[in-house]
């Protein structure tokens, strides 16, 4: 969380048209046969900090059906041939198996693809036990203006 206070300043840096929307996530789970929902539909933002760090933020209905809530920041270091990658680090709630639904922390190697308008997450959430589903995340993100 510190970090994220310590990241304030560089808001006002960047412009709001740059920020990033998003309409939630689709999540091709790795288990199949749970009777999951892949269609994870909300409201999310993400907001640059520079090149390399984002901080996200936003509401959706899970896999459980239940409604979750999110808050982390991107790091995302590398790039290759227009990829972005790294992870994001940050919590989660709504989760009923974990933390009977109250927030936990969750670090996610992540990928993206951003172009002037139209972006790409792909994150691969890893499966733990009895708590998470894992799966492959997609999350299409739409930005105002150019990105410059």
């Amino acid at each position: 969380m510190s970090a994220l206070l310590l990241a304030a300043p560089a808001f006002a840096q960047v412009p709001i048209e740059q920020v990033w929307i998003n309409p939630g996530f689709y999540s091709l789970h790795f288990d199949r046969n749970k009777g999951l929902e892949d269609a994870n539909y909300g409201i999310g933002i993400e907001w640059p900090i520079d090149r390399t760090f984002s901080v996200t933020a936003g509401a959706f209905r899970n896999s459980d059906r239940e409604r979750s809530h999110y808050l982390g920041l991107y790091v995302m270091p590398f790039e290759f041939h227009g990829v972005k990658f790294g992870a994001v680090v940050g919590g989660f709630d709504g989760y009923p198996n974990t933390n009977n639904g109250g927030w936990f922390a969750a670090l996610i190697p992540t990928a993206a693809i951003e172009g002037r308008h139209w972006g790409l997450n792909i994150a691969i959430v890893p499966s733990i036990r009895n708590r998470l589903y894992g799966a492959i995340s997609f999350q299409l993100k739409y930005r105002f203006s150019d990105g410059n």
